[in-house]
């Protein structure tokens, strides 16, 4: 079993940068990929980014492409989601995900996190 816990959430203005930890219980993170998702109030859950258990495969959702950067240091049990020039349409609660089944091109995911709130203002 792991446990992804998130960290890092919080209230910024638009094109403000925040910073999501997860950090994953369990000796097992390193081989697992992981990544993040994310529901707005209203809306259903979207797939934000992924990356596999060595970084060497990484994906994003169109609309973050150029602007949010996905990495994991397995050394620390630990991956980040780093998130640029937000805008207000990034508020959602933000979940990560580990292992599961993982490409470039979906993700299903195995264990979630609870979340974590990002808000930006106008």
């Amino acid at each position: 079993q792991v446990q992804p816990v998130e960290s890092g959430g919080g209230l910024v203005q638009a094109g403000g940068s925040l910073k999501l930890s997860c950090v994953a219980s369990g000796r097992t993170f390193p081989n697992y990929p992981m990544g993040w998702f994310r529901q707005a109030p209203g809306k259903e859950r979207e797939f934000v980014a992924g990356i596999n258990w060595n970084g060497d495969t990484i994906s994003y959702t169109d609309s973050v492409k150029g602007r949010f950067t996905i990495s994991r240091d397995n050394a620390k049990n630990t991956g980040y989601l780093q998130m640029n020039s937000l805008k207000p349409e990034d508020t959602a609660v933000y979940y990560c995900v580990i292992d599961g089944e993982y490409t470039a091109n979906y993700y299903y995911p195995t264990f979630w996190g609870r979340g974590t709130q990002v808000t930006v203002s106008s």
